[in-house]
């Protein structure tokens, strides 16, 4: 298996790996997951052999990196290609001039996932798109 993960403009392969992940598997709603974001968003894409598998968005907050819209196609799961994408993440932020610290709202479920990266939650967990979720944050 080769992986690799690169930053793209391609928004629509983004859009569409979010839609079969979000919309049809986890229910989000189409209002909640599409958002005028996109457009200002650093995109990193992950290729398995070349094939579109995984995406993730990148939003500069002041001094913060927020992680968001991370998925997996179900046929690239539990290989590590979510790891690669957050590790990528925290990379592209540590690269860029001015970001202290990455954030990212985790769906409870993935909170260990996230903290074995290094991230630790913060606040209390709140419902986004009918999913629990928690802040999490890792010092840069």
């Amino acid at each position: 298996m080769s992986l690799h993960i690169e930053e793209t403009r391609d928004i629509a392969t983004c859009r569409s790996l979010r839609r079969v992940v979000f919309i049809e598997e986890q229910g989000v709603s189409e209002a909640d997951e599409v958002d005028d974001l996109d457009d200002q968003a650093i995109h990193l894409l992950a290729l398995q052999d070349g094939v579109a598998i995984g995406s993730a968005r990148l939003l500069l907050q002041g001094d913060i990196g927020k992680i968001g819209r991370v998925c997996v196609l179900r046929a690239g799961r539990g290989q590590g290609i979510g790891a690669a994408l957050i590790r990528a993440a925290v990379q592209r932020f540590r690269e860029t001039e001015g970001i202290a610290k990455a954030k990212l709202g985790a769906q409870v479920h993935a909170i260990g996932f996230y903290e074995a990266l290094g991230f630790h939650a913060i606040g209390p967990v709140y419902d986004d798109a009918g999913i629990d979720h928690c802040d999490m944050v890792l010092a840069l």
